[in-house]
């Protein structure tokens, strides 16, 4: 797996793995992904609902949890599940965290995705979750809607690391990017903290290509498959002005580092396309790609490696341009794929709190009958 190795030395791209499980990290896989290359994970409620409800390996757990408080509430036996695994998994990634001065090794944790409109209630939980797991290496994620950025700033300069989720559009983007760098502005060691800002891909493109099919004509296929890949160079760009801001060449200056965009959502859906298409795509300096386990093994098998990011930047421009020439409100796509990506969350949550419950009772009925 010399790929992610080659990624971050040749191009200061790092691959992060947006996925965590029980078995993962007490069976040696984290530990031998990151000896070859891998320098970060990250976490959602789906990815919980996933590990937890797809297999035996929590049962132990849950039964000594519940053994220990049978009246353990749904939310915290998540909660409490959910941070031993981040803490296993901060611990192995904590040499990575160390030899990069924190610049990688992190695993991000959630906060509830109930609270992506309750600026208050982000930033007491985003706390309640940084003391209880403990680890400099840990990022909270928060999503990156109106009410989740003053919550991104006041974390920022707390001091608490901060990945922004569910950014879509490149004004939401930079909204967050200055939101990052108001925290910094107010924290007096910007230099002990660090963001990722995490811009979704491949959902652009499963929204738009159907309304392009709806229009149809050559000029509307021309563009399927592309927006997303686009609108992601797009916020690339907005990246780097940035990094040449006055605000954040003043940061950079007290010790602060980069809010690198984190490319999300990069498995693609369409089997159509390239099952690595946005990864070989956007591959470029201070940036982060974070991949399923799937993705992954495609990348290191048949991904190509080379400087993608910042080329044909103005086909791009063009292509988006064309878009709205067509009739499709690419602002108006991005807010829907942001409700529809906290309603998605929601549901995860739900749906794991009922297959811990049915757990729950399957321990009860064991309990009884032992």
């Amino acid at each position: 797996m010399l790929k992610m190795v080659s990624l971050y030395a040749d191009y200061r791209q790092s691959m992060w793995m947006d996925y965590i499980d029980r078995n993962l990290l007490i069976n040696g896989g984290l530990a031998t992904l990151v000896s070859e290359g891998l320098r970060g994970v990250t976490s959602n409620p789906t990815i919980f609902h996933k590990a937890i409800g797809g297999s035996s390996d929590y049962d132990d757990t849950i039964r000594d949890l519940v053994q220990a408080d049978p009246d353990l509430q749904g939310d915290i036996l998540s909660e409490w599940i959910s941070i031993q695994d981040v803490r296993m998994a901060a611990d192995i990634l904590a040499s990575v965290y160390n030899s990069s001065d924190g610049t990688d090794g992190f695993v991000s944790l959630e906060v509830s995705p109930y609270l992506a409109f309750d600026t208050d209630a982000t930033l007491q939980a985003a706390r309640h979750l940084w003391r209880a797991v403990d680890r400099p290496n840990l990022m909270i994620k928060v999503p990156g809607t109106v009410a989740g950025l003053p919550a991104i700033e006041r974390l920022i300069a707390e001091g608490v690391n901060v990945n922004v989720t569910l950014l879509f559009s490149v004004l939401r983007y930079k909204a967050a990017a200055e939101a990052y760098l108001r925290g910094l502005a107010l924290n007096p060691e910007p230099g002990k903290v660090a963001s990722v800002a995490s811009f979704f891909v491949s959902r652009v493109d499963s929204k738009i290509d159907p309304m392009l099919d709806k229009i149809g004509g050559a000029e509307a296929q021309s563009l399927k498959g592309k927006i997303a890949i686009a609108n992601a160079k797009m916020a690339y760009q907005q990246f780097k002005e940035i990094q040449a801001s006055e605000s954040f060449v003043a940061e950079r200056a007290r010790g602060a580092r980069p809010q690198r965009p984190l490319w999300a959502s990069t498995g693609t859906k369409n089997p159509a396309y390239s099952d690595v298409l946005y990864v070989d795509q956007l591959i470029g300096p201070e940036t982060v790609n974070t991949v399923t386990p799937a993705t992954l093994d495609a990348f290191q098998t048949h991904g190509e490696i080379a400087s993608t990011l910042e080329a044909g930047v103005e086909t791009a421009r063009r292509q988006l341009e064309t878009l709205e020439k067509l009739g499709i409100d690419l602002a108006e796509v991005c807010d829907e794929l942001e409700q529809e990506g906290v309603r998605k969350f929601i549901d995860s949550h739900d749906q794991l709190l009922a297959v811990l419950e049915n757990k729950r009772g399957a321990v009860a009925k064991r309990s009884i009958s032992g």
